[in-house]
């Protein structure tokens, strides 16, 4: 619990900025007087950098370099490149492979990718009929010289983890700059340490599940860790009289159709809340709480029934009445 004392020498800063299609926030506390311009910097840089590396919209991103290159070759890739790319293989084995960052056609397919113009009826069947390559099969790790490469012919999308990642890093370079209570998000995607300067913890939203709606659907205290959350009704659109949404599900190669709104995952990093969000989304209303149940996770889902939004609670892998 902070003094006195403390309390009157604290004071809050807010930064913040564009990246990734979406803006940064950074709020945290730290002495009167705190010089924000080398920090605001540093924030600026870790998003970027984060951009640069896994960006499917930057055609000279190193994620779009590498998925130029045929099955076969090496290529050197920035260690946090490495780091991801490892992450989403092991969360796709974990899920059964409901997360899979080789769905690059997929979403380009489906309108999602960079020029969001959506490939014709027979293509999309095309991709849904052909035989499925997991990352986890396509990619092998040299993990001492730094370099992955295909085995097969296969491109990567970093949509469901990168963000995550960028909110870490968002975490560490506050950390870098001495400031240990702090709430950053990008997107949605929230990371949380420490707390307020009167020792209470920081209040997040999760949202109520509704195109064009942002409004609060729970409000829950988030300390030490992260919160992320996958959807069906921010990133959508109409294709030939149906609505579509952004997220794919792998193991059928079409986008993802099942009763759930969302789902939060609660996790010590951003990137893993965000990749677990999206595979517990894929995996349905059955699946997924199964899964976050056996493997101890804390999580919210929320399903459609009818007209009505239907809440499931999950902490620390026990269904909460």
């Amino acid at each position: 619990m902070k003094t006195c004392s403390d309390l009157g020498a604290l004071q809050r800063y807010s930064l913040n900025g564009p990246t990734m299609g979406s803006r940064y926030s950074a709020v945290f506390h730290a002495a009167q007087g705190f010089d924000t311009v080398p920090l605001a910097q540093a924030l600026y840089e870790a998003v970027d950098d984060v951009d640069w590396q896994m960006s499917s919209w930057r055609t000279d991103s190193d994620l779009m370099r590498f998925n130029a290159l045929p099955p076969g070759e090496w290529m050197t890739l920035p260690a946090n490149l490495v780091w991801v790319l490892q992450t989403a293989v092991q969360v796709g084995a974990e899920s059964g492979g409901a997360f899979d960052i080789a769905v690059a056609d997929l979403v380009q397919a489906w309108g999602f990718g960079p020029g969001r113009k959506p490939a014709d009826c027979f293509s999309r069947e095309a991709l849904e009929r052909q035989a499925r390559v997991s990352a986890s099969a396509a990619l092998e790790f040299d993990f001492d010289a730094g370099r992955v490469r295909k085995r097969q012919p296969v491109r990567l999308d970093l949509g469901g983890i990168a963000k995550g990642f960028g909110v870490d890093q968002l975490a560490r370079a506050l950390e870098r700059h001495g400031i240990h209570d702090y709430l950053v998000s990008i997107d949605g995607e929230l990371r949380a340490a420490g707390s307020k300067p009167d020792g209470s913890p920081w209040t997040v939203a999760i949202e109520k599940p509704e195109a064009g709606v942002r409004e609060a659907f729970s409000v829950l205290e988030l300390g030490e860790g992260a919160l992320a959350t996958s959807g069906d009704y921010r990133h959508f659109h109409d294709l030939e009289g149906h609505r579509v949404a952004h997220t794919m599900d792998p193991r059928r190669a079409v986008p993802l159709d099942n009763p759930l709104a969302s789902v939060s995952v609660l996790a010590p990093s951003c990137m893993l809340a965000d990749a677990w969000a999206t595979a517990l989304l894929v995996l349905g209303p059955e699946a997924g709480p199964a899964l976050a149940c056996e493997r101890g996770m804390s999580a919210l889902f929320l399903l459609r029934d009818g007209d009505a939004i239907r809440q499931l609670w999950i902490l620390e892998g026990r269904v909460q009445d």
